[in-house]
């Protein structure tokens, strides 16, 4: 009897285990898919949008319908419905920059080579796993501090991260201060600030203290200013920390490119946007930079942890591309001062290196050198047969960038450069309204871009006035124009305390040179994907047919609606210059988004654009809400 007992509880036993294995079982695939999702609420397109969520201010979906019929603007785009509600993603998403998500990149299963930094590149979710939801703002998150205080202080709940002040405490990086986050403009080189260090470069003999070990000062420009004369304008800044070397030159009319990956300092670039410094999310690996050739003026690099000597100084000619002839290379780095013999090496071969690139030391002074690069082909041509690195082919078009492996070549200069011993530009401000050389590359006039810049003038003049009840002069400091042609939005903002990211298409004109030949700042892009940038760093967003463009693309319009809500402010505005379709399809997202209509205007030419100008309204999750109380 007591056998059979034991048995039979031995069995139940092994039934009961069974059973509660089963079960962990299921919660595990259940919840540890949800997990290797990242999050499924944030994936997919139509059963995505049926989950819906509450907000502050949202209406209320009281008959459970999350869709209404409407007409679309190119109605075989697809199924004719707009949402009601767009759902919003968690709360861990409110930082995502969807082409640029190591959770994407581990769920995929992508093979990358991490030696060459392919993991910090760009890899957009196919349409299947887009995150189709309102990226929701930060608990606590306040409407941005104002240029030009905010080049000082931030607002510490607008990003919450403050391990940088604590890793970089003793290079003046940021500090926290109560609700604010300051920066005192240090960075790993020049602890005691940006400006000292910029005087350094330029002429000044700054008073001590100083980290450069003495007083003496490096280049001989006029005036002591680094701009010298408006010849150095723009500036590309790799590695570029929470970008205060860019913050410091705006003061001397020297606009930065400050660029960096979203690395284990991965908030440096959200960091600079929110204190209104130009600033970009990328990396030097394994594709050529989104910027045309012969674009900056001077490239710098302060303790960047660049490896400038890998594959065959593949990088170093990356810069090498992008400098105008004659311009500068800044390098502020241990090895420039070769103390021990590590540093001595790379010294050695680094300096072989820009030797056979034709580079000549501008100045030396302790950590830092200065190389330029030669004004015209002579010395590329009087190199001796067989040296490396090699010409680029004659067929290679500098200027070509979107997603194109960078190449280990020189790239010699055209024609007119070449007569020209240079660019041949006018001095800044000058050169915004000169017209370039570089026009005559897509058979423009000097007339054709005088009247476009004429034309501009008055559709920016027209803007602010629409704006003019709801804008005042210290508004907005973040600006992006989504399809910039030529630059002459941006040219017309000159007066303005902003600064312009200017956007062209990669299937368009290339006439991102031209861009940059005027003095401004941008990049090359395709609206059919996310912008390399974090959530809530821009102002404002003009979108000159940019929803025609991509509905010729197959693309869909509501995700770029998503991604232009996901990249602006709080309060800020979109300025959308197009068909009266594609304005009647975005008027019918306004609730959805939680946006507002401002203004409403007939355009000034004939081709009947309207436009039609929105305001971003300020919302909180219900979960945000619950935390606050």
């Amino acid at each position: 009897m007591r056998g059979r007992s034991d048995g039979g509880q031995k069995k139940r036993l092994i039934a009961t285990l069974c059973a509660v294995a089963i079960f962990l079982g299921f919660l595990y695939v259940y919840y540890g898919s949800s997990s290797r999702g990242a999050a499924d609420l944030g994936y997919g397109s139509k059963s995505l949008r049926k989950l819906g969520s509450s907000y502050l201010g949202g209406d209320d979906d009281t008959d459970g319908k999350q869709y209404e019929s409407s007409t679309k603007f190119g109605q075989d785009e697809g199924e004719d419905i707009v949402p009601k509600t767009f759902p919003v993603c968690d709360d861990r998403h409110s930082e995502l920059i969807p082409c640029l998500d190591r959770h994407l990149i581990y769920q995929m299963r992508l093979k990358l080579d991490l030696s060459v930094m392919e993991h910090y590149e760009r890899h957009c979710p196919p349409p299947e796993r887009r995150y189709n939801c309102l990226i929701p703002p930060p608990l606590g998150y306040k409407v941005p501090i104002k240029w030009p205080q905010s080049r000082d202080e931030v607002w510490k709940a607008n990003i919450p991260h403050t391990h940088l002040a604590h890793e970089k405490s003793d290079q003046n990086w940021m500090v926290v201060q109560g609700e604010k986050i300051v920066f005192p403009g240090g960075g790993t080189h020049f602890h005691y600030g940006a400006d000292k260090y910029i005087a350094l470069i330029a002429n000044v003999r700054p008073p001590l203290p100083t980290d450069f070990g003495s007083k003496a000062a490096m280049l001989n420009f006029s005036h002591n200013n680094l701009n010298n004369e408006g010849r150095i304008r723009t500036v590309l800044d790799v590695g570029c920390g929470v970008a205060s070397f860019g913050a410091y030159l705006l003061s001397s009319d020297i606009i930065a490119m400050s660029l960096a990956p979203n690395d284990v300092h991965q908030n440096q670039i959200q960091f600079a946007l929110e204190r209104g410094i130009p600033a970009y999310l990328g990396v030097l690996g394994t594709k050529r930079l989104p910027y045309p050739s012969r674009s900056f003026e001077l490239a710098h690099c302060s303790r960047c942890r660049i490896d400038w000597l890998q594959r065959d100084g593949i990088l170093l000619l990356e810069l090498d591309r992008l400098l105008r002839p004659g311009g500068y290379f800044a390098y502020s780095s241990p090895e420039a001062y070769a103390q021990d013999e590590e540093d001595l090496r790379i010294w050695r071969e680094m300096s072989a290196l820009v030797g056979r690139m034709c580079w000549r030391i501008a100045a030396k002074r302790n950590q830092t050198v200065i190389w330029q690069k030669p004004l015209t082909n002579d010395c590329y041509m009087e190199r001796e047969p067989g040296t490396n690195p090699p010409l680029c082919r004659s067929d290679d078009d500098p200027d070509a960038v979107w997603g194109v492996p960078m190449e280990a070549c020189i790239t010699p200069y055209s024609d007119h450069d070449q007569k020209a011993k240079g660019s041949g530009l006018a001095p800044w401000p000058a050169r915004l309204t000169a017209p370039p050389p570089r026009l005559a590359d897509f058979g423009y006039s000097s007339e054709m871009f005088e009247k476009d810049t004429e034309t501009w003038r008055h559709r920016v003049e027209s803007y602010w006035n629409l704006l003019s009840p709801k804008i005042e002069d210290d508004t907005s400091r973040n600006l992006m124009d989504m399809k910039a042609n030529l630059g002459s939005f941006a040219a017309a903002l000159k007066s303005k305390n902003v600064w312009v990211m200017n956007v062209v298409p990669e299937d368009g004109p290339n006439t991102l040179k031209v861009i940059y030949d005027r003095g401004l700042i941008g990049t090359t892009h395709n609206w059919c994907e996310a912008f390399s940038t974090y959530p809530r760093t821009y102002d404002l967003l003009h979108a000159w047919t940019v929803f025609s463009d991509i509905k010729k693309k197959g693309c869909s319009a509501e995700d770029l609606l998503l991604e232009m809500d996901r990249i602006l402010r709080p309060s800020g505005f979109v300025i959308i210059r197009d068909k009266r379709p594609v304005i009647d399809f975005v008027k019918k997202y306004l609730s959805a988004l939680h946006w507002e209509a401002v203004a409403t205007a007939d355009s000034d030419n004939e081709g009947g654009d309207i436009v039609f100008i929105i305001q971003k309204k300020l919302w909180l999750t219900s979960e945000s809400l619950r935390n606050s109380e």
